[in-house]
């Protein structure tokens, strides 16, 4: 019996017969033939096609035959005929160990349940559509910019740029599934440039055979140099894969240009606390505890769904977690059953949400929302910490234990510790000390480097107190030296010194200002000459040129006198203003009024009377 040739789809890499791969890829690899269709039997006709002559001569009567070899003839056409036979035999016969469908789909489900068994519960109860989708409402709401796209089957190129645990992993599964598109996740951490080209050459058939779009996820597109990002670029111009991108670095530094024209950057914020109890509270009314006698109160999981993480020796009766998918309208049911209870005298604090856990309070929700610092994976990490405890643990023995577990995030190249040097500056330059010494705390215990923010306060004292107070560089200088010769830490009191001094101190941006006016003079003729009086004349020659002629020497003089100081273009340009004036400032009378109630107890500020708007001061409505 013969059996006709079978390819490999090249979308969902199945055997198919040859005969029906083109109807197999215009259904869209849903009627997936596992083995090929028996040919109908066809009776064989005896060829009439003639043979050549030398086959069709009978051997003549005086030729004779060596017995030896005739013997050997025989015995090898035999023993050919039995191997035909047996072989003949071995392959109508099943194959040995061969598994029936039913223990094929047992045994896959059984690895497939071990491989969801040792992934995180953070990744396990991922959400299935955009609509159980947790924050960005910015883009998943449903007039946004990104749901619209989805819902028109076409997003095109994107870069998901937010902090950690914010969603963008989820969000590029969500709109490969809601596109109907073929989805290809990668981490720049593991791939290189080998590993993307073959993607390519797979995206480019599935377009031309099914029609169908590859979405590629680069996670952690930042790892990529940006020659290795170059490799993108003539896919995406002409459309054979659509890129979505996810990275925590700002993309205007680690991507390149050419990449970044091509793609639309969308900005995930960080999850609310709020988001995170919703998040937390959604993941308790999945997981729902199995023990060994299989009774549970409350909604639990489905004998065929697994247990989704076995948790110590098989040997010992561990708490299996296993969860069941449930709707946004289960979950919200069944807390508004919990919160219509009749209240009892029990303080806030240790009331039981969820009586499957009743060591999960309101407390130890906020805790865990508050400690995960809008990171939904970190949350769940916490909760999974949580749903391990035994029921009777106290409250506060649980607080101390999910503190003790969360680590401070702090990346010493990353946005935060700019932002947060950002943040210092700016509060003492509006003379915010309680507040710049807030922000000089959290860097300091996050483990930041006391020398970047003694040289920063160095920085600041000539750029915002200035003239103000002559005072404030030689402090700030003594507190760097301060930091280089005692370290931490003790030169977090010398920080906090001067970070108080410099917010106290008066403040003043004459010598900057005055030398931005005079870098824009600068700028525009780096030619102009300097004046005769101002240069120097080492020799009689210079002399008789009239370098430095009728140049006035100051300390020859008991009153003042007046050289060319500036060339005769730029003469009348003032470049450093008087102490006082006031050109080219803003008066804002609305942010007056905010300061005033704000910062001042809603009293007038004492110069509001003497520094009123004028034709110099620039007047904001």
């Amino acid at each position: 019996m013969g059996s006709s040739n079978t390819v490999i789809c090249p979308i969902c890499s199945r055997r198919v017969p040859e005969e029906i791969i083109n109807r197999h890829l215009d259904a869209g690899c849903k009627d997936v033939i596992t083995g090929p269709s028996s040919p109908k039997k066809t009776p064989r006709t005896p060829s009439t096609q003639s043979v050549a002559p030398i086959f069709s001569q009978a051997r003549s009567s005086g030729s004779r035959r060596d017995p030896q070899s005739s013997t050997q003839l025989g015995q090898r056409s035999a023993g050919s005929k039995l191997f035909q036979k047996r072989k003949s035999a071995a392959d109508a016969a099943p194959p040995l160990f061969q598994p029936t469908p039913a223990k094929r789909s047992k045994q896959a489900m059984s690895i497939s349940s071990r491989m969801q068994a040792a992934s995180p519960l953070a990744e396990r109860l991922r959400p299935n559509t955009l609509e159980d989708f947790v924050g960005q409402i910015h883009l998943t709401g449903p007039n946004s910019l990104l749901f619209t796209f989805t819902e028109k089957g076409a997003t095109g190129s994107m870069i998901f740029w937010g902090p950690p645990g914010c969603g963008k992993t989820t969000l590029a599964r969500l709109v490969a599934k809601r596109t109907n598109a073929v989805f290809k996740e990668l981490s720049a951490t593991v791939v290189g440039i080998n590993d993307v080209r073959p993607i390519f050459e797979e995206a480019k058939t599935a377009l031309q055979l099914t029609g169908r779009r590859t979405i590629i996820f680069l996670d952690e597109i930042h790892r990529f140099t940006r020659s290795q990002q170059d490799i993108f670029l003539p896919f995406l111009e002409r459309g054979h894969v659509q890129l979505i991108g996810a990275t925590t670095e700002n993309p205007s530094f680690k991507l390149n240009g050419a990449l970044l024209s091509r793609c639309r950057v969308f900005v995930l914020e960080r999850l609310t606390d709020e988001e995170i109890t919703e998040i937390v509270k959604k993941a308790i009314a999945r997981v729902a505890p199995s023990g060994a006698d299989g009774a549970s109160a409350g909604t639990a999981a489905s004998a065929d769904s697994p247990a989704i993480q076995t948790y110590g020796a098989p040997s010992t009766q561990s708490s299996l977690l296993s969860f069941s998918p449930i709707s946004s309208s289960q979950v919200q049911s069944s807390q508004s059953d919990v919160t219509s209870q009749p209240s009892t005298s029990t303080p806030a604090s240790s009331q039981t949400l969820f009586p499957r856990y009743p060591h999960i309070t309101p407390r130890i929700i906020s805790s865990m929302a508050s400690l995960s610092a809008g990171d939904a994976r970190t949350a769940l990490s916490l909760l999974e910490f949580v749903l391990l405890a035994a029921v009777d643990t106290p409250e506060a023995a649980l607080l101390d234990s999910i503190k003790c577990t969360v680590a401070t995030s702090y990346d010493r190249t990353g946005d935060a510790r700019y932002d947060l040097i950002s943040a210092l500056h700016k509060c003492i330059r509006s003379s915010q000390g309680g507040a710049a010494l807030y922000w000089l705390a959290r860097m300091l215990q996050a483990g930041e480097d006391p020398l970047y923010i003694a040289r920063r306060l160095v920085v600041c004292a000539s750029e915002d107190i200035g003239m103000a107070d002559a005072q404030a560089l030689p402090l700030a200088m003594a507190a760097l030296q301060a930091c280089q010769v005692i370290g931490m830490p003790e030169c977090r009191i010398n920080l906090a010194h001067v970070v108080t001094y410099l917010s106290e101190a008066p403040k003043s941006t004459r010598a900057l200002e005055g030398y931005n006016r005079a870098l824009e003079l600068a700028k525009q003729d780096m030619t102009l000459p300097v004046p005769l009086q101002m240069r120097n004349a080492p020799t009689g020659l210079m002399k008789d040129l009239g370098y430095a002629k009728d140049y006035k020497y100051q300390p020859d003089f008991a009153h003042p006198v007046t050289n060319e100081y500036l060339p005769l273009q730029i003469r009348e340009e003032v470049i450093l203003r008087k102490d006082g004036d006031l050109s080219g400032k803003t008066w804002d009378d609305d942010a007056l009024k905010q300061w005033e109630e704000k910062e001042n107890g809603g009293q007038e500020w004492k110069g509001r009377n003497t520094v009123a708007p004028s034709h110099d001061v620039g007047e904001t409505c």
